[in-house]
């Protein structure tokens, strides 16, 4: 059995009402402090994407910092993130593996892909954000890299597919307009590989759980603020809302059980 936390959108360095960004920091330092002071180890904590607010060096510091635990942390970029910045200081200017590993040096700018085997599963984080723009894609180096990583190495063994953008609408007017688009050449590789448990994404600041290409879609909620329905009111998104995190289990079947954590605002 695979336990995992899974957070996202912890936007380090947005400032608001002009706090200088310690709203954030606070929130996101809150998750990490619930997930380390757990009297069990989690196999790993997720974080997909959004996790600078602008890209900065600087905001990568602070990430490193916050992310620091004692289970393993796998990450992702979403569109907030900014590749160069992101690889220099969370990857220590490693390339990512969208080229193929033995592939040789990638550019900075190139996509930041990476396989992590846990005990009894692999995770993939794929990278679905577009350089300079809001809305997300898995191009197709990103796509042949996930084709080639899940058909081969420990294929036996259950996977996740994780990454940025939600590839179907949520009904979520703020967040439909700029989720993953393309998303047919997602599933056509997810459907030539049956091992796939789950996909997990962020980007929406909301909780929700909805199918894609037959497969669970977990959304992990925003750490930073909610987006609400239209028919809750108010102007679609909340920074009242507590911060949020799930929980994933994988049991030995392959099936995959989401608990959703709120923390004191």
């Amino acid at each position: 059995m695979l336990t995992i936390a899974h957070l996202s959108d912890i936007h380090l360095g947005q400032v608001h009402r002009r706090d200088g960004g310690k709203r954030a920091r606070r929130r996101a330092e809150q998750v990490m402090a619930y997930l380390n002071a757990l009297p069990g180890p989690l196999d790993a904590v997720l974080a997909t994407g959004d996790l600078a607010d602008h890209g900065l060096p600087e905001e990568y510091e602070q990430v490193a910092k916050v992310l620091t635990s004692r289970h393993p942390v796998l990450t992702c970029p979403g569109n907030h993130d900014r590749r160069a910045p992101y690889r220099a200081v969370l990857l220590g200017g490693a390339a990512g593996e969208g080229a193929g590993e033995g592939a040789g040096e990638e550019p900075a700018d190139g996509p930041i892909n990476r396989l992590h085997e846990l005990p009894g599963a692999d995770v993939l984080m794929l990278d679905s954000s577009i350089p300079g723009r809001s809305d997300g894609l898995l191009d197709e180096q990103t796509l042949d890299w996930l084709d080639s990583r899940l058909g081969s190495g420990r294929a036996e063994l259950p996977a996740l597919v994780a990454f940025h953008h939600p590839p179907v609408e949520l009904h979520l007017p703020m967040v439909d307009g700029i989720r993953q688009f393309g998303e047919a050449g997602l599933a056509r590789v997810l459907r030539r590989h049956p091992r796939v448990a789950a996909l997990l994404c962020g980007h929406s600041h909301t909780a929700v759980a909805t199918t894609f290409a037959g497969l669970p879609l977990l959304v992990a909620p925003g750490v930073v603020s909610t987006v609400t329905l239209p028919g809750e009111g108010g102007r679609g998104i909340s920074f009242d809302h507590p911060p949020m995190f799930a929980f994933h289990v994988l049991d030995g079947d392959g099936r995959v059980t989401t608990h959703y954590r709120a923390l004191p605002a």
